[in-house]
């Protein structure tokens, strides 16, 4: 058994080094400094370069998301100014800021430089992308925050210090953001392959615009900046448009957009008799593992079905060849008619207690009254339509019959009835689980189950975007200009460049008999692996000394399978040696 005993106070500091031991050198590789300071020459009276600075302000967002008045107490408890070589009193709010104005003037020329170079490094195929707009929320006052010119205009395309900043303003509301909230869209490209998810390009747009100005105007600075040769784009149905086709079609790009059942549910009638079903081969993990345990749980899929068809640009008048794919999912069947049941059931229980406080001759029961209560209960629930109420008048007959009412209420004069549509409902039932795809892609590039089964990783981009508003943390965001928002909001998706790249990294140099949880590991986890990794200062005559301690073995074969030089090589060969 070892001993343990207590000794003497030592005069050694400690600083919690912690997951800056994989983040420095991911920076490092992805020359985020050097790219910055190739795009923002530093001014010759300036301590420290634009990179310099920049690099330290997406490291402190990638260790723990925090204010920028509070960065310079982190960097000192944290080792950073040693790292960085920057003493922790010149990280104030005046440096950053001053930074963040030259990154705006050339923010998207850096972030597709950056995209390019991490492309090149690790092997990223910049073919197959996914689009998807999320809003990020503001409070405060924004004064000067107002509209600005569109990207695309005038036979340019403006972007760098030739763009506004997105303006903050109030948008639709949605689950997750209540009317007339603060807002402006983030669109993020995200290349999606056995590895995981991978943002590398993105924009903003104005908080009250919608989802075929975002495509749009993404499209537009994607091909401006990127340049491209080949690309297909995947994305949701807001952003779906004839003219979002056709603008790839001109350019012999390729599109797969979910769109509107509304204005595919004609053709998919004229077909439908037709239609030709073929189970798909994509499951969700969840699905996967049902069968291969043999659960009891019910074992879901999805059916496809093609259509050849032809759109035409109502702007342009210009055919787009396209095919449709209707997809039926037997989950979304079930889960679309649980929903509408439940929701039919709180219909009909509201209407059931109306038509009881009516007869009985409560307050609030004439008919103006009713009407507004009926409306309230119905809101915007589909189910609504499902349901037609009346107020009958009594006749004298009905009125002199009825028992003498209750303290505090009056005689009715009306009865309230309504009745629920039952044929509507069965012909909606028809179409539950049905949806559909339009894909410009020609029939050589894929089949249609292998362009759905792509089109089901854009369910990562919910992932990313999660990770961007969340753990990356871009709010809570103090600065008051909008050029600084968004300066920060576009230095926001290098950071999340960064974050997945680690676990791609990871995930890349898994040996072949790798276990399944090992191929899944995330960059959540490999930071966490490094919380408890510290270094030791020594205060002495001339300085500090400075001293690493020992990395677990967990700490250690990460650092090796992601490549990366050990705490001890990067500091040796940054600081210098002691005086003798």
């Amino acid at each position: 058994m070892a001993l343990v005993w207590y000794g003497n106070q030592s005069e050694s500091e400690a600083r919690n080094f912690g997951a800056l031991a994989v983040i420095h050198p991911l920076l490092e590789r992805m020359k985020i400094e050097e790219i910055i300071d190739r795009h923002l020459p530093a001014d010759p009276r300036a301590e420290f370069s634009y990179g310099r600075v920049l690099s330290l302000l997406i490291a402190a967002r990638l260790y723990h998301p925090i204010a920028l008045s509070k960065i310079g107490e982190w960097a000192a408890l944290s080792g950073t100014d040693i790292l960085w070589g920057i003493p922790v009193e010149k990280l104030n709010d005046d440096r950053f800021g001053r930074c963040l104005d030259a990154f705006f003037d050339q923010r998207h020329s850096i972030l597709a430089s950056v995209a390019l170079h991490v492309c090149h490094e690790f092997d990223v195929p910049l073919k197959d992308v996914h689009y998807d707009p999320t809003h990020i929320l503001f409070t405060g006052a924004y004064e000067g925050a107002e509209p600005r010119e569109g990207v695309v205009g005038a036979g340019l395309v403006r972007s760098d210090d030739s763009l506004k900043p997105a303006q903050i303003t109030k948008g639709r509301g949605t689950d997750d953001a209540p009317e007339g909230a603060l807002m402006v869209h983030v669109g993020l490209c995200t290349v999606v392959d056995e590895f995981g998810p991978l943002p590398l390009f993105g924009h903003t747009i104005d908080g009250n615009q919608n989802g075929h100005t975002a495509v749009a105007e993404q499209f537009a600075l994607f091909r401006k900046h990127l340049r491209p040769t080949e690309l297909t784009i995947f994305s949701d149905r807001g952003t779906f448009s004839v003219g979002h086709l056709r603008r790839l079609k001109n350019e012999d790009f390729y599109a797969v957009c979910s769109a509107p059942w509304h204005e595919f549910k004609p053709l998919f009638d004229q077909h439908r008799s037709r239609l030709k079903w073929k189970e798909a081969s994509y499951l969700s993990v969840e699905q996967e593992r049902r069968r291969k345990d043999k659960s009891d749980l019910p074992l879901e899929h999805y059916e496809l079905a093609t259509v050849r068809h032809t759109l035409v640009d109502e702007e342009s008048k210009e055919e787009i060849p396209c095919r449709v794919i209707f997809v039926f999912s037997t989950a979304d069947q079930k889960v679309v008619r649980q929903q509408r049941q439940k929701q039919i059931g709180k219909l009909r229980e509201g209407l059931e207690g109306i038509q009881r406080s009516v007869a009985g001759g409560n307050r609030s029961t004439d008919e103006n009254s009713v009407a507004r209560r009926v409306q309230t209960l119905f809101g915007k629930k589909q189910a609504a339509r499902y349901f037609h109420w009346e107020m009958v008048p009594l006749t004298a007959k009905e009125r002199s019959g009825l028992p003498t009412p209750r303290r505090g209420c009056k005689a009715p004069t009306h009865r309230f009835v309504f009745e629920f549509d039952e044929k509507s409902l069965k012909q909606d039932e028809l179409y539950d689980g049905y949806s559909a795809l339009v894909t410009t892609t020609p029939p050589e590039q894929g089949s249609v189950d292998s362009i759905f089964k792509k089109f089901k990783q854009q369910n990562y981009c919910e992932h990313v975007n999660h990770q961007f508003k969340g753990p990356l943390a871009v709010r809570p965001v103090f600065l008051q200009s909008p050029h600084r928002v968004e300066a920060l909001i576009f230095l926001m998706m290098v950071a999340s460049t960064a974050y997945f790249l680690l676990q791609r990294i990871y995930r890349q140099s898994a040996p072949k008999d790798a276990k399944p949880n090992d191929r899944r590991t995330t960059t959540e986890t490999i930071l966490r692996a490094f919380n408890t990794y510290v270094l030791l200062i020594h205060r002495r005559r001339l300085g500090r000394e400075v001293q690493t301690t020992r990395l677990t073995t967990r700490q250690r074969e990460l650092l090796q399978r992601l490549g990366f030089p050990t705490p001890a090589q990067v500091l040796s060969q940054r600081l210098p040696r002691p005086p003798t």
